[in-house]
C-alpha cells in the first residue's frame, strides 16, 4: 500500500528530522509530517554555536536543511502539511493532514516541539535573533559585557538569568508581579547574585531600536506609569507551550506536555515522542535530536518484536 508506512514521524524540528534519519537507515518506510512551516524552533534563529559538529557556529535554517537534505537522502519521505488528527484505536494507526490526505502508520513518533510563549508587545518579533531570544545558554554568549533583561518569575526565569551572569555586565529581572513564583531555592541564588538587579510590579510594554534591540518601555503595574531603560537584549522567560493540543488520546500533564513511559513510549502501544513536546527539562536542539535517535531506536525494536 502506497500510504502505508513503518513509521509516521509528526514534526520536522531536530528530533523529527533525527529520527526520520535513524529509522530510514534502518529500513524502515518513514513519513514526515513537517508542518507547513517546517523545521521548528531553529528556522526563527540566526547563529547556534552550540550543536556539536560546528567550530564556526552555523545559522539555525542552515542546520535544519542539512538535517532535512540527510533524512531525504536515506528516503525518508516529507510533506510539507500540517498534522490534522489521528485514529490510534486499530492498527495500522491512521493519520489525516490538513489537505484531507491520510496515511497509516504501524508506528507513530509525535516530535512536535515546543512554543515559546512570547510576550507579545510591540517590537519583539521582528527582533528575535536581534537582540529578543528566549535561550541563555544558546544566545548568552553573544553578550559579553553587555547589559540584557530577563522578563519572568518561575525557575526558567532564574536559570536563564544566572546562566547570563557569565557573559552580561548586568542582569535586570523583570516580573509584573510584586513576588517570585520560583522556587526558594532559585530566589536566593538571584537575590544573592552581584550581578543580578530586580524589578517587581513591572512589565515591558515595546521594544525599541534601529534593526536591533537598544531600549524598552517598562510600565509599573501597580501605578502604569512607563518610562524607558537603555539594554542590549531581552530574554523572555514566561513559558513554553507544547505543540499537543491536537493529539487527543495521548496523555499530558497539568502543563500539556505529552507524558512519557519507559525512555519515549507515550500510554498507546506504538505511538512514541521525542523532543520538546515532552521534554521541559532541557529544550534544546541536541537533546530534542537525541530524543529523535531514541524514539527510532524503540520503534525499529518494536516492529523486530511484532514481527517475530
Amino acid at each position: 500500500m502506497e500510504n502505508l508506512f513503518d513509521v509516521i514521524i509528526i514534526g520536522s524540528g531536530p528530533a523529527g528530522l533525527t529520527a526520520a534519519l535513524y529509522s530510514t537507515r534502518a529500513n524502515l518506510k518513514t513519513l514526515v509530517v513537517a508542518g507547513r512551516a517546517w523545521g521548528g524552533q531553529l528556522m526563527l534563529t540566526t547563529l547556534v554555536e552550540n550543536y556539536p559538529g560546528f567550530p564556526q557556529g552555523i545559522q539555525g535554517p542552515d542546520l535544519m536543511i542539512a538535517m532535512r537534505k540527510q533524512a531525504e537522502h536515506h528516503g525518508a519521505q516529507i510533506v510539507d502539511v500540517d498534522f490534522k488528527s489521528a485514529d490510534y484505536n486499530s492498527r495500522p494507526f491512521k493519520v489525516r493532514t490538513d489537505d484531507e490526505r491520510e496515511f497509516s502508520g504501524q508506528t507513530v513518533i509525535i516530535a512536535t516541539g515546543a512554543d515559546t510563549k512570547w510576550l507579545e508587545v510591540p517590537g519583539e518579533k521582528e527582533r528575535i535573533g536581534r537582540g529578543v531570544s528566549s535561550c541563555a545558554p544558546c544566545d548568552g554568549a553573544f553578550f559579553r559585557g553587555k547589559n540584557v533583561i530577563v522578563a519572568g518569575g518561575g525557575d526558567s526565569a532564574m536559570e536563564e538569568a544566572l546562566v547570563l551572569t557569565k557573559y552580561a555586565t548586568e542582569v535586570t529581572i523583570v516580573h509584573r508581579r510584586d513576588s517570585f513564583r520560583a522556587s526558594e531555592i532559585m530566589q536566593k541564588r538571584v537575590k544573592e547574585h552581584p550581578k543580578i538587579k530586580i524589578i517587581y510590579s513591572s512589565e515591558i510594554v515595546e521594544i525599541l531600536g534601529e534593526n536591533k534591540v537598544e531600549r524598552i518601555k517598562i510600565k509599573n503595574t501597580k501605578n502604569s506609569e512607563v518610562s524607558e531603560m537603555p539594554i542590549d537584549g531581552v530574554f523572555v522567560a514566561v513559558g513554553h507551550i507544547p505543540n499537543s493540543a491536537l493529539f487527543s488520546g495521548i496523555d499530558r500533564d497539568e502543563q500539556g506536555f505529552i507524558k512519557v513511559y519507559d525512555h519515549t513510549k507515550t500510554n498507546v502501544e506504538g505511538v512514541y515522542v521525542a523532543g520538546d513536546v515532552h521534554d521541559a527539562t532541557y529544550k534544546q536542539a541536541v537533546t530534542a535530536a537525541a530524543f529523535g535517535c531514541m524514539a527510532a531506536l524503540e520503534v525499529e525494536k518494536h516492529l523486530m518484536e511484532q514481527a517475530s
